[in-house]
C-alpha cells in the first residue's frame, strides 16, 4: 500500500482544481446522483506525455472518471467523493504519437505487457477519508488480449473502479 505517496500526492495540491467546487458533494446526471471524481495524471506518468501523447493520457483519465462514477452510482450513497490518481499506463501496442515519432516502429505487430496502477482517496457521506490503490498489469505476452493500445490498462481501471463500487477497496 502505497498511502504515503498518496497522501503526499494529495497534500501537494495535484487534485485541487480537480476536487474544487462548492455546494453539494453530489451532482445530479440523468440517472441520479453520482459521487463527484476527480482524476489527475500522476507526475511520473506526466513526464512520459510526450512520448506516450497527451491525447491518450487524457483519454485515459476520462474513462477512468466515466468508470468510477458510474460503479459509485450505485453504492447507495456511501461514497460521496473520490479523488484519483493515475499513477502509471502502460500500453499494450504503441499509441498514435509513439508511431508518429519513431518511424519503423509497427502499431499492429508490436505488442507489450500493458496495465495501469490508480493511487488516491475517497470520502464517505460521514466524513471518513481512506486511501484507495490498486494496479494490475499483464504478467504474460500471452495474456495479452485484444487489439487495442489500452486493452490491459482499461481492463486495471475496469477491475479497479468494480472493486471500489463493491466496497473492496
Amino acid at each position: 500500500m502505497r498511502s504515503l505517496t498518496v497522501v503526499s500526492l494529495l497534500s501537494a495540491g495535484l487534485l485541487a482544481a480537480g476536487t474544487a467546487a462548492a455546494g453539494d458533494a453530489r451532482r445530479q446526471v440523468p440517472d441520479g446522483p453520482v459521487p463527484r471524481v476527480a482524476v489527475a495524471i500522476g507526475p511520473e506518468l506526466q513526464s512520459r506525455a510526450d512520448d506516450i501523447g497527451q491525447r491518450d493520457l487524457d483519454r485515459l483519465t476520462d474513462r477512468l472518471q466515466r468508470e468510477v462514477e458510474q460503479a459509485l452510482s450505485g453504492d447507495d450513497g456511501d461514497v460521496v467523493e473520490a479523488r484519483l490518481v493515475l499513477v502509471d499506463a502502460r500500453p499494450n501496442r504503441p499509441t498514435f504519437e509513439q508511431v508518429a515519432s519513431r518511424p519503423g516502429l509497427d502499431a499492429f505487430r508490436s505488442v507489450s505487457i500493458g496495465g495501469a496502477r490508480i493511487e488516491g482517496e475517497v470520502t464517505t457521506a460521514d466524513g471518513t477519508t481512506r486511501p484507495v490503490s490498486y494496479d494490475w498489469y499483464s504478467s504474460n505476452l500471452a495474456d495479452v488480449r485484444g487489439f487495442g493500445t489500452w486493452d490491459d490498462a482499461d481492463r486495471a481501471i475496469d477491475r479497479f473502479a468494480r472493486r471500489l463500487g463493491d466496497g473492496r477497496d
